[in-house]
């Protein structure tokens, strides 16, 4: 496997995902019904992964006693990375019947995250794999150190009258403060994508895989989609190995509707509108 390094001190000014560019290609369409061609060097999907059951989600205890970021999978847990990696290759592989395509592996540095790609690796021959790097921006919201029970059932409750996304927890983070550090790590990605530092083969489908966490991936569809923190708080979180494919549409705009179901969409906390707008990107063009 390739391992590849950040490079963040780059002076390149990288528009919105909306209006990117790859410099290898050229892309336009004048009708937005009309499928063409989409540039190679973009990735094909991006899937968000949650990581498996943890002794944490298991027992709230444990994060007393023990840091977050070593809490380890559950055996169920295990089972769980285990079968979202058979689940996965079915995917990007157009279940077995597609053979030009490769993934790239983000990984969380919490113990459960990299223990559940452990797992899901097990689905992929090391041909298939362009690289694995792990990414510390994709990691969970921090809580505060070690968590009290009893501190921290008060603490919840005072994070839902002041609401969800703001509220900083003592001595952690805000769901707006992990909104930043991974809107920087999306801007370090295409970045790699537009410089070509994953060393893509352009004759492959690119699949990036990015195994994290429930709050991380949320504000990461928030930040791609350009959803407001309302719609923000509507939305459920990812089940353990739960995961949700952003893919490239008939036209060149990502879309969750590709792959997922309306029905999906809406027991995610997706509203009509956020749905309908899905759909559209499904068969929009960039130019429209």
């Amino acid at each position: 496997m390739i391992n590849s390094t950040v490079d963040d001190n780059g002076h390149a000014q990288i528009p919105d995902q909306q209006q990117h560019h790859c410099h290898c290609c050229q892309f336009h369409s004048q009708n937005q019904h009309k499928p063409v061609p989409v540039p190679k060097c973009l990735p094909k999907r991006i899937i968000l992964v949650r990581h498996g059951e943890s002794e944490g989600n298991k027992d709230d205890a444990m994060y007393t006693v023990t840091p977050d970021y070593r809490i380890l999978l559950t055996p169920k847990g295990i089972d769980q990375a285990k079968d979202a990696g058979s689940r996965i290759f079915d995917i990007v592989s157009d279940n077995g019947s597609e053979d030009n395509w490769k993934v790239y592996f983000y990984v969380s540095p919490y113990v459960r995250a990299r223990s559940t790609l452990r797992e899901i690796g097990r689905a992929f021959s090391r041909r298939r794999v362009l690289g694995i790097r792990e990414e510390c921006r994709i990691r969970e919201q921090d809580f505060g150190n070690f968590q009290v029970a009893d501190r921290m059932k008060v603490i919840k409750e005072t994070r839902e009258r002041f609401g969800r996304f703001f509220y900083r927890f003592p001595e952690g983070e805000s769901a707006a403060d992990v909104y930043d550090r991974v809107s920087s790590f999306l801007e370090s990605l295409w970045r790699d994508i537009d410089m070509n530092r994953l060393h893509h083969d352009p004759n492959d489908d690119l699949n990036l895989v990015i195994i994290s966490h429930g709050l991380a991936s949320r504000v990461f569809l928030m930040k791609w989609f350009k959803w407001t923190v309302e719609q923000f708080e509507y939305l459920s979180n990812l089940g353990n190995c739960g995961f949700r494919v952003i893919q490239l549409g008939l036209c060149g705009e990502y879309s969750l509707a590709v792959h997922h179901t309306e029905e999906e969409m809406l027991e995610w906390g997706l509203s009509p509108e956020m749905i309908s707008d899905q759909k559209w990107r499904a068969h929009a063009s960039r130019s429209s």
